[in-house]
């Protein structure tokens, strides 16, 4: 998942080609051209491995396999990396890895999220989603990292992140670099951090990584959810076959049937909101997850708060497709930080029922500013009608020119210290817009 600059990195590859080749790219802004060749391997010999372990106790597929290569990262600036491996024939193949900071001091942190990754990824014929037969009864339990990416490698990383790390590498602001799974194990690269981003599709948390980044907010860090259904499963990361946070759990809705459901409630493995220790996300992002899937417009409702500046936008105006396809709201009945403005307040139908995405913002009593889009189509929206914006959902050149600038905002603002010094602090109106408490939104959810 992630390696420190000049640490060795072993990749396990299984080809019918009968040689194949490695380059590494750096994403980042490179003067429009958006990634740079950092190094590449000479011809490795293909070698088709075994077919990969099923766990039958929790329905995990683990590739067991021997290590195919080793390099060296010497040299590799901090940063997002693709590793594109390209056969013989042609056919390519693309792995995310992230050469991590050790140290945030001063620094905007952009924290990439592989247990989502992973979480999705049905390479074997599972998911923490599904099962071979297609069925959500037949899901993992766990999924391995000890096993490849399905598709072309890369997806949640190409879709949800990459767009965000050139826009902030563009910016010039200081970045460090890491993930959910590093912030789990160790808080201090966010430890000085002027700010963190969470970016487009970051659902999977362990408990310490919540605890670490609110601890990070707490001591004056911004922080910026640049996506929704953020911090939304609570998991556990277990040892692999060799070594140690290889595994991650969660029982989801059987939450049962998980080991520690008597022994150690606050670490098991369902939504964050349920039983037995609920401890809804919205006391860290200020808005709670509701439902999918919905297609609806953004709707501005403070047109002059600060995140909009320079966008001319004003109140009432709308972009088309921006929410989606899941999407989060302020709940009334749900813990919310105090104050809290809601910046946008967009209408929509999820499953039939009415009801509304919201983006919000809070000041922390420490002083940081946190901001959250309501919507996990931000990200995409930073590529809409461009060559890149292929699943851009039919979002526009104008709803890109408004998520950049809104976003450029953020960035710039955020890398400036506790927002609260320098920014105009949040006008709570919750109250204006949700006259009446509001349903709970289980019914809505997703499995």
């Amino acid at each position: 998942m992630s390696v420190t600059p000049g640490e060795e990195c072993g990749l396990y590859v299984s080809t019918t080609a009968s040689s194949f080749r490695v380059s590494a790219f750096r994403v980042g802004w490179y003067g429009g051209t958006q990634a740079r060749l950092v190094w590449s391997s000479k011809p490795v010999r293909g070698r088709a491995q075994s077919a990969p372990r099923f766990l039958p106790d929790t329905r995990t597929v683990r590739a067991d396999w021997p290590r195919t290569l080793t390099f060296g990262t010497a040299g590799w600036p901090e940063g997002a990396y693709l590793l594109r491996l390209e056969a013989d024939s042609g056919h390519q193949r693309y792995i995310p890895l992230i050469v991590r900071s050790a140290q945030g001091t001063g620094r905007t942190v952009l924290m990439h999220a592989p247990a989502t990754w992973q979480a999705y990824n049905r390479w074997g014929g599972y998911s923490l989603y599904a099962g071979a037969s297609g069925a959500y009864a037949t899901r993992s339990l766990a999924v391995s990292f000890d096993r490849p990416y399905d598709a072309d490698g890369a997806e949640k990383f190409m879709v949800y992140e990459r767009a965000a790390v050139v826009l902030a590498e563009r910016l010039g602001i200081p970045l460090a670099y890491t993930t959910g799974m590093d912030v789990h194990r160790d808080p201090e690269v966010l430890r000085g951090a002027t700010a963190v981003v969470c970016l487009g599709h970051d659902e999977y948390w362990t408990p310490e990584q919540r605890r670490h980044v609110t601890q990070a907010r707490d001591a004056g860090a911004n922080v910026v959810f640049l996506g929704a259904n953020t911090c939304f499963r609570r998991v556990r990361i277990e040892q692999g076959r060799t070594q140690p946070d290889r595994t991650v759990v969660c029982y989801k809705s059987s939450a049962g049937a998980d080991p520690f459901y008597t022994t150690k409630p606050a670490l098991v493995t369902t939504d964050f909101r349920q039983a037995p220790a609920p401890d809804p996300e919205s006391s860290l992002t200020g808005v709670l997850y509701e439902g999918y899937p919905t297609d609806a417009p953004y709707v501005v409702h403070a047109a002059d708060h600060w995140l909009y500046e320079g966008t001319g936008v004003r109140p009432g105006d709308g972009f088309a497709h921006l929410v989606g396809v899941e999407y989060d709201r302020v709940t009334p009945a749900a813990p919310v930080p105090e104050a809290l403005e809601i910046t946008a307040h967009s209408p929509l139908v999820c499953g039939g029922r009415r009801s509304h995405s919201d983006s919000a913002y809070y000041t922390a009593a420490s002083g940081a500013g946190v901001f959250a889009t309501g919507t996990m189509r931000w990200v995409e929206a930073l590529m809409a009608g461009t060559p890149d914006g292929g699943r851009d959902h039919g979002m526009d050149a104008r709803t890109r020119t408004f998520v950049t600038r809104t976003t450029e905002n953020a960035l710039r603002a955020f890398a400036q210290g506790p927002a609260a010094h320098h920014r105009p602090a949040a006008r709570p109106n919750i109250s204006e817009l949700y006259k009446t408490r509001t349903q709970d939104p289980q019914s809505r959810l997703k499995a």
